[in-house]
Formats: structure tokens, C-alpha cells, sequence
């Protein structure tokens, strides 16, 4: 009873202004901490304290009650060292941060002296096989990074390579993804990679059973861990093939559509993986898991990730196995797209235009096609050809599908009053398809969307980026040159960037040329599909 009164009394000395609540709590703490029986509920015990006197921020005051403790209970010298530490660490940040810069200069030295004591203390009495060694450590580097001093990348070898000792000696992996997650949210993701490497291994030489190795895999995709996600996941795959090969296909399938491209803003996305997956399904011999919609979404998938020979390859697969799919139109004009301006093959980008200008039933694809065929024939200089091609999608498209009649109108006016095709488009069209030009593969500029699929009137933003030639310390400027259906904004060659809108439904072509003053960087092309 004595003792409990002695230590109320240094509470309510050090730590004045305390409610009643805070009171007992903090003497209950301090009681727990004098009577521990093992080093898990010392550090519980003085985790809880360090919130409640850092929640107010007396960080001084908790200092104080940290060196009361010394006498009070042996063998806790590393963990007061380490907690005064951080106490200092956490006051000076405070310091800064409200700007109470008096308290900051006269004193800022003596807390840093007190810092790197503190934490020397602890790392010399610990080991790597203990967490407070690690805690120490982190935390040292911490305080360096921040003071941007030479000693910080000593700190962060000597955190990474106590983390790997810690690794070696003991199961708890947790402790070595923490520090990763931390090392990651900090910028240094080469070190956390190594960690997060030790992590993957220790669980793949673990008897870990598939289930809860699943939910670890889903937990750094929602993190958006992509590679660990990723490894895990192989890991899973691998064991319920072994194992449950009748349950091996709807899983697989559901990881690649977790990883294929959408619109969702939250959602992590690896097209790359995605179709790992679904070519891991298709190896199993199970090609019957591929039902029309699958087969669409892993062609839909290639295309935006702009593997546009895989995407083709996809899309006329799915039309052979569904020929009567809803989605043929679609993936015909989009075959075509990617035959005649990706693949640089307009022989056979014309034959699949072709086909969907024979049929009966007329859809926006059909009519875009009409206007494609129109384009290449007039870039081609068989004028007479392009108009007829023109006046079918006059005829054809009647009132609706007005973004594609104008464009035709567009052309058919160039042709009439004996002007060139329009700049950019023309431009666009030399440098996909003229033999000389084949050098530029669209790997220097990359056109992306905000969103792939949307509604008509809906905004989407359209952003290009592009590798610029190097020009010392000069600026260069560029010009994008953008051609297509760009919808109801007409972007100018100063525009890397722009948003639009679309009036009607189809799959809506959008072409970029960058150019400087040194010629031609690259092309890029995107395909938005508009319900």
C-alpha cells in the first residue's frame, strides 16, 4: 500500500492537471509495470502509457516518469532508454510541427543527446533476436532520416541487416513484413522488398495452410503490394492444384478477374498477371471455363494494357468459339483497329473493317468501319473509293451515329474542294502504316484514359506522356497532334492532356502523334467503349 501511495504521489507530481479517469489508470500502469512477470507485459504496459501522456503531449513529463521507474524495477533500464527516446523523437516533431520554436532552440540539442543515448543503451543491451532491439533500431534511423544527417543510411543497413538476423532465429514473421510496411510507406522500397522477400520465403518454407495463405496474398493486394500479392498467390495456385484440382479453375478464374483491368478507382490492377492466370486456366486444358463474358474480359484486358497482338489474338478467338456472341461487332472493329494502326498490317485491318460493312445489321461499329475503309482509301489517293465509302456511312447511319457522319463529312468536304487530309490524322496515319516509319513501335508515348468503359455524356480525362529527346538544360516543346473521335472537345497541339464527352454508343478510336522540333517522338493510340 505504501508503494501504491508513493506512486500516486510521483504521478500526480510529475503529471499535474490529470483526470481522475488518466489518475488511476496511470498509477494502475505504473503498479503493472513494477509487478511484470514477463517482458510481453512491460512492453504492453508501457505501450499504454506512452499513449496516454503522449495523447497530450507530455512527452517531458513522461520522461520524468520514465527515469522515476529505474529504481523501482531491474532489468527494465532498455525499454526506459528506448521509451525516453521516443518520447524526445515525438516531442521535437511536435516542436516543429506547432512551431514552438523557443522550446525547439533552446533545448533541441539536449532531446537529440538524450535520443541517441537512449537508443545506443538499448541496442548494446538487446539483441537482434528481440523486438526491442529492432524497435531501437527503427527508430534510429528514423530520427537520422529526419535530421538528414551521413549516419542515416548506416542506421537503415544496420535496421535491415538486424531484421534478417531477426528473421533467422525466430518463426514470428509479422515483426519483418511490420518493418517492411513501414520502410515501404516511408519511400525506401528497395530495402522493404528485401524484407518483404524474407517475409514470402518464410512462409513458403511454412506448413501455412492455403486458406489463411490466400487471405495473406488478398491483404497486400489491398495494400496494393502487387509483387508479394502476386508471388503469394503463385504460392496458392500451386496448392490447390496439387490438392483440390477439381476446386483449382473457379478460384483461379475469380484471382485473374481480381488483378484484370476495370474501372474501379480502389481496386489494384496487374493486367499483365491477370492473364498469367487465365493462360495457367487455358494450360489445365479447361478452355470450357472460358465463357463468352470471361472471354471477352481477358480480350478487353490485353487491349487496354496495349498488348495489342495478344488483345487480337483474343478477340478472334472470341468470336470463334461464340460466333453468335453480343460482342462481335465490338471485337471485329476493334481486330480491325488493331490490325491496321498497331500492327501496322492494313491488308488485314481492311478485310476485318470489311467484314462488318457487309452486314445487314448496322451498329456503330459497322458504321465506323464504313468511315475506316473511307480513311484508308483516301490516304491511300483512290479518292472515288473513299467517297463511297463516305456515302455508305451517310446512308447507313441516317440520323443517328452523328459523331462518325460528321467526321465523314469532314473528309468528303477535304476530297470536294481538293484539300489534303486533315494534318494530324494524316500524320498519324504516315507514321503508322509507311514503311520508313516502322521504327516507331508506341513505346515513347503512352496514351491512357480515366476510364475505359462509359456512359454517353459521361466525362472521361484522355493523358498522354511521352519520352521526350534530351536536350541538356533546354526545355523542349512538344505538339501532340490528336486525331479520331475525340468527342465534343477538340484539343489543340498544346494539349497533352484534355477532357471530353461522347453523344453516342460505340468503340471510339482516339490517335496521337507527338512531335518536336527534331521530328516525329512516337505514336499511341487508346480505344474507349461507350455503352
Amino acid at each position: 500500500m505504501k508503494k501504491l501511495i508513493s506512486i500516486l504521489l510521483l504521478i500526480l507530481f510529475i503529471t499535474p492537471n490529470l483526470s481522475a479517469k488518466d489518475e488511476e489508470r496511470l498509477v494502475n500502469l505504473t503498479k503493472q509495470i513494477i509487478e511484470a512477470k514477463s517482458d510481453t507485459d512491460l512492453t504492453s504496459s508501457f505501450e499504454e502509457l506512452k499513449e496516454l501522456y503522449f495523447k497530450e503531449n507530455k512527452h517531458s513529463e513522461f520522461v520524468d516518469l520514465l527515469k522515476s521507474l529505474v529504481d523501482k524495477k531491474k532489468g527494465v533500464e532498455p525499454l526506459i532508454d528506448y521509451y525516453a527516446a521516443l518520447s524526445r523523437y515525438t516531442q521535437l516533431r511536435h516542436l516543429e510541427e506547432s512551431q514552438a520554436w523557443e522550446e525547439y532552440f533552446n533545448k533541441g540539442e539536449s532531446y537529440r543527446e538524450e535520443i541517441t543515448s537512449g537508443l545506443k543503451k538499448t541496442i548494446e543491451a538487446t539483441k537482434p533476436n528481440e523486438i526491442l532491439h529492432l524497435d531501437a533500431r527503427f527508430l534510429a534511423w528514423q530520427f537520422h532520416k529526419t535530421q538528414e544527417d551521413v549516419l542515416a543510411d548506416q542506421a537503415l543497413s544496420e535496421l535491415v541487416s538486424s531484421s534478417l538476423e531477426y528473421a533467422k532465429t525466430t518463426k514470428d514473421t509479422k515483426v519483418i513484413k511490420g518493418i517492411a510496411d513501414k520502410l515501404m510507406l516511408l519511400g525506401e522500397k528497395g530495402r522493404a522488398q528485401e524484407l518483404y522477400n524474407v517475409y514470402v520465403e518464410r512462409i513458403v518454407d511454412s506448413d501455412m495452410k492455403s486458406e489463411e495463405l490466400k487471405e495473406i496474398a488478398l491483404g497486400f493486394y489491398k495494400e496494393g503490394n502487387s509483387r508479394l500479392a502476386e508471388n503469394l498467390y503463385d504460392l496458392y495456385i500451386d496448392r490447390i492444384i496439387k490438392t483440390h484440382k477439381e476446386k483449382a479453375i473457379p478460384l483461379m478464374v475469380e484471382i485473374a478477374k481480381q488483378f484484370a483491368i476495370s474501372d474501379k478507382p480502389d481496386k489494384m490492377q496487374d493486367a499483365f498477371y491477370a492473364e498469367k492466370v487465365f493462360k495457367r486456366v487455358e494450360d489445365l486444358g479447361k478452355a470450357q471455363a472460358f465463357d463468352e463474358r470471361l472471354a471477352y474480359l481477358r480480350a478487353f484486358n490485353m487491349e487496354k494494357a496495349k498488348d495489342y497482338k495478344a488483345a487480337k489474338d483474343l478477340y478472334l478467338a472470341l468470336v470463334q468459339n461464340f460466333p453468335e456472341t453480343s460482342y462481335f461487332d465490338e471485337a471485329i472493329f476493334k481486330v480491325g483497329i488493331i490490325y491496321t494502326y498497331a500492327l501496322r498490317d492494313i491488308k488485314n485491318g481492311k478485310v476485318y473493317f470489311g467484314k462488318l460493312a457487309q452486314k445487314e445489321t448496322i451498329s456503330a461499329q459497322v458504321i465506323s468501319s464504313f468511315y475506316q475503309l473511307g480513311v484508308l482509301s483516301q490516304w491511300e489517293d483512290d479518292l472515288g473509293k473513299a467517297k463511297e465509302f463516305y456515302g455508305k456511312v451517310f446512308e447507313k447511319a441516317k440520323t443517328d451515329f452523328q459523331d462518325t457522319v460528321e467526321l465523314a463529312r469532314e473528309r468528303t468536304r477535304e476530297i470536294d474542294e481538293t484539300k489534303a487530309l486533315d494534318y494530324n490524322l494524316k500524320t498519324f496515319l504516315d507514321v503508322s502504316l509507311k514503311e520508313y516509319n516502322s521504327t516507331f513501335d508506341m513505346s515513347k508515348v503512352w496514351l491512357d484514359v480515366s476510364l475505359y468503359r462509359l456512359k454517353k455524356e459521361q466525362e472521361v480525362r484522355v493523358m498522354s506522356n511521352a519520352i521526350l529527346p534530351e536536350t541538356g538544360c533546354m526545355s523542349i516543346e512538344a505538339q501532340y497532334l490528336w486525331s479520331g473521335h475525340l468527342g465534343t472537345t477538340k484539343p489543340t497541339t498544346k494539349d497533352p492532356e484534355f477532357t471530353t464527352t461522347h453523344k453516342y454508343s460505340a468503340s471510339k478510336e482516339i490517335n496521337l502523334v507527338v512531335v518536336t522540333p527534331r521530328g516525329v517522338v512516337d505514336r499511341s493510340l487508346s480505344i474507349l467503349d461507350i455503352d
